[in-house]
């Protein structure tokens, strides 16, 4: 769990009672830097959220928290992105995505992120 893993949340939120709220949170408790995609400009602790498609390297992970229906418009940004795997949280399941993550040599991982960092598996 050494390794700081730079992660995409899209689907963020301020919201207390969402996933995506918590799963920033633990991210930074457990050090790994954030990029948080939203509807609006907000802010989740110390992380800002954006609602630009920012172009970043080094991505290890994008973690969903959109469904299907509303992934489809960040294909080619994800795809662009280059991450090392992309993690299908509970209701962004998408086989659309997952095919083409594969296709382009990126890792789909259908998971939850809270899960994974709760037991030392992220």
């Amino acid at each position: 769990m050494n390794e700081k893993k730079k992660t995409v949340v899209l689907g963020a939120s301020d919201n207390p009672s969402r996933y995506s709220y918590l799963a920033i949170n633990r991210l930074r408790n457990y050090g790994h830097p954030v990029i948080a995609i939203g509807r609006k400009k907000t802010q989740v602790a110390d992380v800002p959220v954006t609602n630009d498609k920012v172009p970043d390297t080094n991505i290890d992970t994008v973690t969903l928290y959109l469904n299907p229906l509303h992934q489809q418009e960040y294909y080619d940004y994800i795809l662009s992105l280059k991450p090392k795997r992309i993690i299908f949280n509970p209701g962004a399941e998408n086989e659309e995505l997952y095919d083409l993550a594969k296709k382009n040599g990126i890792q789909p991982v259908e998971a939850c992120t809270l899960v994974l960092l709760s037991t030392g598996q992220y």
